[in-house]
Parts: C-alpha cells; structure tokens; sequence
C-alpha cells in the first residue's frame, strides 16, 4: 500500500472518530431524541413518535413541552405526594414532591412555574385564578382537583395533554429545574408529523 493510500485511510479513521466523537457530544450536552412511551400527550405527541430535545434549556416556560425526571414518588403503581393529604384522590393537586428524583424519564407540558397558584376543574388548568387556553388537550370531566396549591420557587408543574390518561404532577407534584433535561422543539417521526412542536 503507498503512503498516499495509508494517508487517505488515516484521514478517513480520523474523521469517522471526529464525526463520532461529536455526534456523542452533541446528544450528550445539547440535542437529544426521545420517543414517546405513553398516551399521556395525546393529541399533541402519540405513542411511538420521537422527538428532539434541547438540553441547553433547563428552565422551561409555561406551555413548553419538556423531558425530566420525575419525584420518586412517580415510581410506584399508585404515585406518592411528599405531603400525603393531597394529590390522589383529594381536593387538592400535590403541590410537594418526595425529596429524591426518580431514574425515570418522563416528558410533559409545563402548566405552571415557580411562586405560581394552580387548580385544576374538568381537567382544565386554572393557573394564578386564570383558565388556560388550551385548546390541546383531552377534556377530563373527572379531573378535579379544584383547591390551588402554590408551586415551589425553582419548580414546574407537569402534565400531560391527555389529562385522563396522564401519571404527572398532580399526583406526585411539582419538578425542581435540576431535574429538567430539556425542551422539546421539533418532532422527526413518524413523517406525517414531522415539525416543530
């Protein structure tokens, strides 16, 4: 082989390693894929549609749709309010999370921020006394929850588009922003959906 033909191979080696090396960085710390594993988005994202999300934001604003972890309190079968006489089925949604983060990944719409008032009436989100516009949901007629409770400095409140079918803050409760991985911004499939979210 001359040495024309080894410096071609070593630049092809070093380039392939290059473009590796990079695409790993840029999943790792600013744009990641995810696929939704849940009907808890419908309309908005199906089963099985897969999503890019930017990790450079980890304090989202009301109505961005995000990817975090949850409380530890989302593990079990029936999920766990850090203040036990609210969420499940009381009057008031969980408006404390349990202490540690789940290893869970779960992705939702952000409906209320830090210092906000949240109740939640026919699974419509009234946010500071104020009905949101939501024209993205699934109606819940069921979903009650209608004594505020005010979210934490540093915290979101999640849920999920489909509010009937959705496991999110109201019960288990509001997620620290250190456990925001980021925001979703553009949907790549299934291709008759591809677009910005």
């Amino acid at each position: 082989m001359g040495k024309s033909r080894v410096k071609s191979l070593i630049e092809l080696l070093v380039t392939i390693a290059v473009a590796v090396g990079l695409a790993l960085l840029i999943q790792a710390f600013i744009v990641k894929p995810y696929r939704i594993p849940s009907p808890s988005m419908v309309p908005t994202l199906t089963i099985g549609q897969r999503v890019l999300t930017n990790r450079l934001i980890n304090h989202p604003s009301v109505g961005d749709i995000v990817v975090f972890h949850p409380p530890r309190g989302a593990d079990p079968a029936t999920p766990v309010c850090g203040n036990p006489n609210q969420g499940g089925s009381g009057p008031q949604p969980c408006g404390v999370p349990t202490p540690q983060m789940s290893s869970q990944t779960f992705i939702k719409r952000v409906v209320a921020g830090p210092g906000d008032s949240i109740a939640i009436v026919h699974g419509h989100v009234y946010r500071n006394g104020k009905r949101e516009t939501d024209p993205y949901i699934a109606p819940c007629d069921s979903c009650n929850y209608p004594q505020p409770v005010i979210v934490p400095p540093g915290d979101y409140f999640m849920m999920g588009d489909n509010r009937g079918e959705s496991d999110d803050s109201r019960f288990w409760g509001p997620v620290p922003d250190s456990w925001v991985i980021g925001v979703a911004f553009f949907t790549y499939w299934p291709p008759d959906r591809i677009g910005f979210l």
